[in-house]
């Protein structure tokens, strides 16, 4: 997995710690303030007076996309009053916060983030959630037992796969330096865009040293990074002509197309990477020369992303139920995979193929008991708890599966 960029770029530091009901309850205390914070000192200071600082208040779950408010907060010195005691600075946040700070419950977990710019991102999350385990990788921290913060510098982690997934939930664009085959993407497509079939194979095609038979793990990253790239340049490349063309008609401002072109920019944002992930991975099946059908119908009008060996043999009742399998494919899986669960009934264990890294013990459980096994690129697995890591299936191995359990025809 390619590691591009430093973590330290985005932020200075990082802390986390367990929220005290003193803390977010307003049945417990109308404190409106994050106690056990000391340590942020290090990285916001230790000012005489009250400071107001610029923070993002943001709260993430695992099932809805995350709520941000740009606001501030005010970082104090609790104990200016008693010269006689140590300082302790506290963070009090206010009342424009509560949309975010109310989700919150004793015992979830608050981190606070320094950037560069000197904005802090207070961000809350349920204990144990998927979102606290991909923050908790991301800057390596460990949450301690004492309602403490345990802090670290962001230092020099690679801004690979896992960590700009990370970082796009946090709604941070990291900056990448172009491809090689910029000026080649530019000469071929101008200022529009392909089918995604066709963005894919060029991607695909400009990506060197690949090999999806000996590492369809590997090849599978280097295809999805190098798509993220190339599209990112096209998009501003597309977005640059337009806006140089200007928004104006019969000399006035054309607010409606404005806004119409600003809607077709974030829909194709939000729709190219799955289209992308199924394009890469019906590659991978057809190098290694497996049998199979995309968007396959099974019953109920259902519709499986990849079926094996094919819509024939599973609308055949001899064919032994045993050699059918069945692939989904999501870039993320949030509350998304219980769709999975109604997608071929004949095929008793399910796969689903995703890039999100860190999900939660809870969430695989729950995945385990209804025979949802997850396939996960093996450069990804180093993201979740060790205990979680053989139940994983890397992708190289599901496919020597399918060949092996005659999935394959």
């Amino acid at each position: 997995m390619a590691a591009k960029g430093a973590l330290s770029r985005y932020f200075l530091g990082a802390g986390a710690k367990v929220l005290r009901a003193t803390e977010v309850d307003p049945a417990t205390s109308n404190g409106h303030e994050f106690q056990g914070v000391d340590l942020f000192r290090t990285f916001v200071g230790t000012p005489p007076a009250r400071e107001k600082i610029p923070v993002t208040w943001i709260w993430m779950d695992d099932l809805s996309p995350p709520l941000r408010l740009d606001l501030t907060g005010t970082w104090y010195n609790s104990r200016q009053r008693q010269p006689h005691r140590a300082p302790e600075y506290r963070l009090y946040y206010p009342a424009a916060a509560h949309p975010v700070v109310r989700h919150a419950r004793a015992g979830d977990t608050l981190f606070l983030c320094m950037t560069p710019a000197r904005r802090v991102l207070a961000i809350l999350c349920p204990a144990a959630s998927s979102a606290e385990q991909k923050l908790l990788w991301l800057f390596g921290l460990q949450l301690t037992d004492d309602y403490t913060l345990s802090i670290g510098a962001a230092g020099d982690r690679g801004i690979d796969l896992a960590a700009r997934f990370i970082l796009g939930e946090l709604g941070i664009e990291p900056d990448e330096p172009e491809p090689e085959a910029a000026e080649r993407l530019i000469r071929r497509f101008g200022t529009g865009f392909p089918s995604t079939a066709v963005f894919s194979a060029f991607a695909r095609d400009s990506v060197a040293g690949v090999d999806p038979l000996a590492d369809p793990d590997g090849a599978l990253i280097a295809w999805m990074e190098q798509e993220e790239a190339l599209f990112r340049v096209l998009e501003r490349h597309v977005v640059t002509d337009r806006l140089a063309g200007g928004f104006m008609t019969a000399g006035r401002a054309d607010v409606a197309g404005f806004l119409g072109f600003s809607l077709t920019v974030q829909n194709r944002r939000k729709s190219r990477a799955g289209y992308a992930f199924a394009h890469h991975t019906e590659a991978l099946l057809k190098a290694w020369a497996i049998p199979h059908k995309r968007e396959a119908a099974t019953e109920k009008r259902n519709a499986a992303d990849f079926l094996f060996p094919g819509e024939a043999a599973y609308a055949d009742p001899a064919f032994p139920a045993g050699r059918l399998h069945m692939l989904a494919v999501k870039t993320s899986c949030k509350d998304r995979w219980r769709q999975v669960l109604a997608e071929a009934d004949r095929i008793r264990v399910k796969h689903l193929l995703t890039l999100e890294p860190a999900i939660s013990r809870a969430q695989l459980a729950e995945m385990q008991a209804h025979d949802l096994r997850l396939v996960v690129p093996q450069p990804l697995h180093q993201t979740f708890h060790a205990d979680q890591r053989p139940w994983l299936t890397g992708v190289k191995e599901f496919l020597t599966f399918l060949r092996a359990s005659g999935g394959a025809g």
